[in-house]
């Protein structure tokens, strides 16, 4: 297996609510952060990457602890299952500086030809790319 992606964010205090900590929408601007960067990882984004489509079936999320303005989060992406046209991407959200688990969740994505409008099956090529991040427990 791999090292499991990683990017840092900082929080900037328009992500933030009425209660003054980070409100529950703007974590799922961070899975899309982590989610894009673990395709440029694996090589499927970016100018010179392969191409492939796909929908976001399904995102959940699970807060475990409050984060604030001027907070860096370290989210770390890797595979929690590869099926026949789906896989599920892990993410946890830590802070940066004492490894805290803020919140983690998860994204099923499924692999979609967009002209014929329905899924179609995990292309090799990806299929072994998302095996290499394969994890088992977190």
């Amino acid at each position: 297996m791999k090292t499991i992606p990683e990017v840092d964010i900082y929080v900037r205090y328009c992500e933030t609510d009425a209660g003054g900590h980070v409100s529950n929408t703007s974590y799922f601007l961070y899975y899309e952060e982590a989610r894009t960067k673990f395709f440029e990882a694996i090589n499927f984004s970016g100018k010179d990457r392969k191409s492939f489509n796909f929908i976001v079936a399904r995102l959940e999320s699970n807060f475990i602890k409050q984060s604030y303005a001027s907070q860096i989060l370290r989210v770390s992406t890797g595979v929690s299952n590869i099926g026949t046209k789906s896989y599920t991407l892990e993410h946890e959200i830590k802070d940066a500086h004492t490894g805290a688990l803020i919140a983690n969740g998860s994204s099923v994505i499924v692999c979609y030809n967009f002209q014929d409008q329905h899924s179609i099956e995990i292309p090799m090529e990806l299929r072994k790319a998302l095996e290499e991040y394969l994890i088992t427990t977190r």
